[in-house]
């Protein structure tokens, strides 16, 4: 299935987005195309073994990763390039380490040309909202891993992007803090109705965040499933503990197990080539 639309007017709209990577040896299709939209407010999530092209997907939404086909359009409008619009949080921390956590959070205003009371205002409301009163004059060196990451939150958010772009983000924490990371999206997300677009390998982030989550093949990627998740924005800790929780897990886990076996096949074949 490579379209899957969004039952409300969307915010974002990919249509029949492909990435061929160019080299010596060939060319390698990385992602095949794909059409996908996501409504405002609607929180969505991506799985995938991989290498399965999930995470140049969102790249390309994020205009880092140009792509080989295909076209884009936020508010209707077509873009090709980064741009405050949408905000983007990755896995590594991507702080500067010379500037305080409140001047992270008001660069992006800053480059924005927005007046300091505004930049202020916006450094306080979203560092609120990551709860970390009391660390605005902190350097990132001196925060955890966690911590590293609710000011990069805050700091995408303090663009007031029209969609969140989340490649891991929480891929490089420990369980507990993961825990208290996706309890924290859920909460921004109710609050600042915010519309996400999460690449995840985690089965349970996905279930436990997401709106919509999209399966996706191994490589070159494609959208193999999509499985709607009915728990809505008000959702809590206990919602893991139901049986539609159990039973969107072991959907979606199944999907992926037979994709995660085609990768491993493909790489056992390419060694005996090499061998042969």
């Amino acid at each position: 299935m490579n379209a899957v639309e969004a039952s409300s007017t969307p915010i974002l709209r990919v249509e029949n987005v492909s990435k061929t990577y160019k080299g010596r040896k060939g060319d390698t299709l990385a992602l095949e195309p794909t059409t996908f939209s996501i409504a405002q407010g609607e929180f969505v999530a991506i799985v995938g073994p991989s290498g399965c092209g999930k995470s140049t997907l969102l790249h390309i939404i994020g205009g880092l990763i140009e792509p080989s086909s295909g076209q884009m359009f936020l508010d209707g409008q077509e873009f090709f390039e980064a741009g405050a619009e949408r905000g983007m949080v990755f896995q590594g921390y991507t702080l500067f380490p010379w500037l305080s956590v409140r001047e992270n959070v008001k660069f992006g205003p800053r480059m924005q040309g927005l007046p300091l009371e505004e930049q202020e205002s916006r450094a306080s409301h979203f560092l609120n909202e990551v709860n970390l009163h009391g660390f605005h004059n902190h350097c990132p060196k001196q925060l955890s891993g966690g911590m590293r990451q609710r000011v990069a939150i805050a700091r995408a958010l303090a663009n007031k992007p029209r969609i969140l772009l989340m490649d891991e983000p929480f891929g490089a924490l420990d369980a507990q803090t993961r825990a208290v990371m996706q309890d924290l999206v859920l909460g921004i997300r109710k609050r600042e109705k915010t519309t996400a677009l999460l690449i995840t390998h985690d089965i349970d982030e996905a279930v436990y965040l997401a709106d919509r989550i999209f399966v996706m093949t191994a490589r070159p990627g494609r959208f193999k499933a999509e499985i709607v998740v009915p728990f809505g924005q008000d959702r809590t800790e206990a919602v893991r503990d139901t049986s539609e929780f159990f039973e969107l897990r072991k959907q979606v886990s199944h999907l992926l197990h037979d994709e995660g076996r085609k990768v491993v096949e493909a790489e056992l074949a390419t060694a005996r080539i090499r061998e042969g």
